[in-house]
């Protein structure tokens, strides 16, 4: 089975660095990007599993990446987690994420979280889809 790739989205180098060794080190293939603007770069030509964004980024917020990237049928499919020192009160509503983290956040619960959005995805995907309806009755 192939690793599952991570977008780490932080423009503090010391927590993208921590989640790449922590994300790594649990099998997971990790890209980095410091702005938003290099978060969306990186998605569109990569398409990764799932994308960890902070909110607060230069550039390009974390908010609009976020919104930009769910509403491109490229890239509207992959789930973002959202981890933040905000807490998801401050999340203006139109910005759909699949998760949210607050700030400090423990590794662990950051691997929980990406396993979390990438069991619902697979179990919402058109092929699972249909092998779950292949048994049902008519």
């Amino acid at each position: 089975m192939q690793s599952k790739h991570v977008l780490v989205v932080d423009d503090f180098k010391y927590s993208r660095d921590l989640y790449e060794l922590c994300l790594s080190q649990q099998g997971f293939r990790v890209t980095l990007a410091s702005d938003g603007q290099e978060a969306l770069d990186k998605a569109f030509q990569l398409r990764p599993d799932v994308v960890i964004m902070d909110l607060s980024l230069p550039v390009l917020s974390g908010a609009e990446a976020t919104r930009r990237l769910k509403a491109d049928e490229r890239t509207r499919h992959i789930p973002v987690l959202i981890l933040s020192a905000y807490d998801s009160f401050g999340l203006p509503a139109d910005v759909k994420c699949d998760g949210f983290l607050v700030k400090p956040c423990l590794p662990d619960k950051v691997v929980s979280e990406i396993l979390r959005v990438l069991d619902k995805t697979s179990m919402e995907s058109p092929s699972s889809a249909t092998a779950a309806g292949a048994g049902e009755a008519s």
